[in-house]
């Protein structure tokens, strides 16, 4: 028996491109290998993969009334997510992200259209609604409303028991302000390398005054401690956590030929809290769920292309441990 998932966020499109994507101005033409416009907005993407995965889900979020709302919509639809608490802004228009994909790194241009609209008031109803066992929260610095009200937002689900996890993704203004009032009340908190190492340094995490360059275990240590299992996405290394007891797992994934890294780290959060929902206790094996749905991710172009099914998770967890020494 899994448990249900409510995913509140970004609500948008990507339009990814690939070729020769660094930017020449003096009107420079330059020509590309492939552009696609797919389902974008790092909620969004997270709640296709671990729709994919099995786990019943809901997204709330904001669109506008406009082509690329309904592309979201109907994507959402589609990867078997409920979409009844996606609401339709009649004048403002649906955010859109260009991303300049290389196969190691990519650049991304947001215009946030509806995404920063989205309140807690909206949220709790989606809670009422959906009853979820669980709630994710993504793009925390593309919405502010909401990021201020997110404290108490969250005091609410825990005085209801229901778990919840955030993914910052990246800060536009490198900033990072708000967040020490929302780690101690959330249960798993997501970065990257990158994000990590940023958060740390805005909140001076205990452990690093008068370190020069602290290693990032210790940078996720001084995190935990102020609550949440910090788990973290290694790229093509995988992934580690650390618990509040600062106790430390790790985990790979299948060495694959990464197509398009748009969305693997959503893809990441995906697997891993699919394998909470469906009660592995074990840390090492959700990370290992985790690291295998972002590696899948890569292999198709966009964020939700090449998302496993639950069927191709487990194989490729099978043939992760087949591969081993």
């Amino acid at each position: 028996m899994t448990g249900r998932i409510l995913v509140v966020g970004d609500a948008n499109v990507d339009l990814v491109l690939q070729g020769d994507i660094v930017p020449r101005f003096g009107q420079a033409e330059q020509t590309l290998d492939r552009a696609d416009l797919v389902l974008g907005g790092s909620a969004c993407i997270m709640a296709s993969g671990i729709a994919k995965l099995g786990i019943a889900t809901s997204v709330v979020g904001v669109v506008g009334d406009d082509e690329f709302g309904a592309i979201t919509r109907n994507a959402l639809v589609a990867a078997d997510v409920e979409t009844s608490a996606l609401r339709v802004d009649h004048t403002v228009p649906t955010g859109i992200s260009v991303i300049l994909s290389a196969p190691d790194d990519r650049s991304i241009l947001t215009l946030p259209g509806t995404v920063p609209l989205l309140s807690a008031a909206e949220v709790r109803d989606a809670v009422e609604l959906s009853d979820p066992d669980h709630v994710h929260f993504a793009s925390y610095f593309l919405q502010p409303v909401l990021a201020r009200e997110l404290p108490g937002l969250l005091t609410w689900l825990r005085q209801r028991g229901i778990r919840s996890s955030l993914d910052t993704n990246w800060d536009p203004d490198e900033r990072w302000s708000g967040l020490g009032d929302v780690l101690p009340l959330l249960d798993y908190l997501f970065p990257n390398l990158h994000e990590l190492r940023a958060i740390a340094a805005a909140l001076g995490v205990s452990g690093t005054s008068g370190v020069v360059n602290p290693d990032d275990e210790t940078l996720a240590r001084g995190l935990a401690s102020r609550g949440p299992t910090v788990v973290v996405k290694a790229g093509a290394d995988g992934g580690w956590s650390v618990t509040a007891n600062g106790a430390v797992a790790r985990a790979a994934g299948p060495a694959v030929d990464a197509v398009d890294t748009t969305g693997a780290g959503d893809s990441f959060d995906a697997g891993y809290l699919a394998a909470v929902l469906s009660g592995v206790g074990d840390e090492q094996t959700r990370l290992a769920w985790a690291a295998t749905a972002g590696s899948l991710s890569t292999l198709g172009r966009g964020g939700t292309v090449a998302q496993p099914t639950r069927a191709e998770l487990l194989a490729g967890l099978l043939a992760g441990l087949l591969d081993r020494p």
